[in-house]
């Protein structure tokens, strides 16, 4: 058994590495200037991601015409640990990038994907997703919003929520009912929405964490005019899109929790240290430690079988796992602290922008839900991967 990457691999870790030292991200002072929401596009980040782009760093596993180099699975591996470990963001669009761009270049038309695709890897634009709404949130196919086609043209109407970056962003990768007479997964259909359309609304959701940061939206669409060419796939096949999309949000999400959770472990131990733990606290941290253990050896698990081109089953639990370990980790810190955790100029693990464990611990909520929520991460493990009945 040989458990490390081949050398190969590792002269593909070393040249992104010298590339890293030779284009190095964005500093603090560049930095100064932040960004306000997910789609906020400053020049500093989008020229980061241009820079990505030019390099074949931006989407390594693509050709390189949309930003890659034709990375294979363990060499894609490798980059997402070095860019995790290092704090590098590629883009302040993910949405854009590692939703809204593969389900274009899976189902958009060759003009969809000249006009919306390439202009996204080059951080000319920037996108939201709509689809969450006060009654749809992880029941998607219980949405309804409605697109009419009217003509050559869809004019839809209804609300969505909890969408990110709205406020900021160009396009709306929207989901929409398109069949209210179907089967709720049979009536959905995708639509490329302008932000600037006559009939927009949005409300930015201050978060009670960071009241100066806003990403979530309310959105409301009212007789908006959206072209029929605008159509991604098929009409009604919006279902299948969506799974899609999902996948490729949850594909790499445990690397950045196994990350977080080492830097949370990191601090949960600098605190037993000043606060000399006793031997209960120092169980929990010890038990935060075999969780990140645990989440790597699984990603690793799932990881090997899909290079190898078999099922992993593993890849529905580690989402679920991962969110919820961070989540355990950052409690056991904010108890640990008591009182003092209230204390925002105390600083905590950099999970989630800044702040000390209650904040990160609230923020935490959140990250159950991106990717598919905890709840529906255990049905899909009941079912799909134990086979248990509805």
């Amino acid at each position: 058994m040989r458990l490390q990457f081949s050398e190969e691999d590792e002269a593909f870790r070393a040249e992104l590495l010298a590339w890293l030292d030779e284009h190095p991200p964005p500093n603090d002072p560049e930095r100064a200037d932040p960004v306000r929401s997910s789609a906020d596009r400053k020049p500093w980040a989008a020229a980061w991601q241009r820079t990505l782009f030019d390099g074949g760093y931006l989407v390594p596993g693509w050709p390189p015409e949309l930003g890659g180099r034709n990375a294979t699975p363990a060499q894609q591996m490798i980059y997402f640990e070095e860019f995790t470990r290092r704090d590098i963001r590629r883009t302040p669009n993910p949405q854009g990038l590692s939703i809204v761009t593969p389900s274009l270049v899976d189902h958009g038309t060759p003009e969809q994907r000249e006009r919306w695709a390439l202009p996204t890897l080059r951080a000319e634009i920037s996108w939201c997703l709509g689809m969450s709404e006060p009654n749809a949130g992880s029941d998607l196919a219980s949405l309804t919003t409605r697109a009419v086609l009217d003509g050559d043209r869809f004019v839809v109407n209804g609300q969505k929520v909890w969408t990110s970056g709205a406020q900021h962003a160009d396009w709306c990768f929207c989901f929409v009912r398109t069949d209210p007479d179907a089967p709720k997964h049979k009536g959905i259909s995708v639509l490329v929405i302008d932000m600037t359309s006559p009939g927009i609304e949005y409300r930015p959701i201050a978060e009670l964490t960071e009241p100066t940061y806003a990403d979530f939206n309310e959105v409301f669409f009212t007789d908006v005019l959206v072209p029929r060419e605008h159509l991604v796939g098929d009409l009604n096949d919006g279902w299948r899109l969506s799974m899609g999309s999902l996948a490729h949000e949850r594909a790499m999400l445990w690397i950045n929790y196994a990350f977080d959770l080492g830097m949370v472990v990191d601090a949960l131990v600098a605190l037993g240290k000043e606060r000399g733990f006793d031997a209960r606290q120092r169980d929990l941290v010890a038990s935060t430690w075999v969780d990140q253990l645990a989440l790597q050896s699984l990603g690793y698990l799932g990881f090997a079988k899909f290079a190898k081109g078999q099922a992993a089953p593993e890849h529905s639990i580690l989402k679920l796992f991962g969110s919820e370990s961070l989540q355990r980790a950052l409690l056991v810190g904010t108890e640990e602290l008591g009182v003092d955790a209230l204390d925002l100029d105390r600083g905590g693990p950099p999970v989630w922008r800044t702040g000390g464990f209650a904040q990160q611990w609230l923020r935490s909520f959140a990250a159950t839900i991106p990717g598919g929520t905890s709840e529906i991460q255990r049905n899909i493990i009941a079912e799909r991967v134990l086979g248990l009945p509805r």
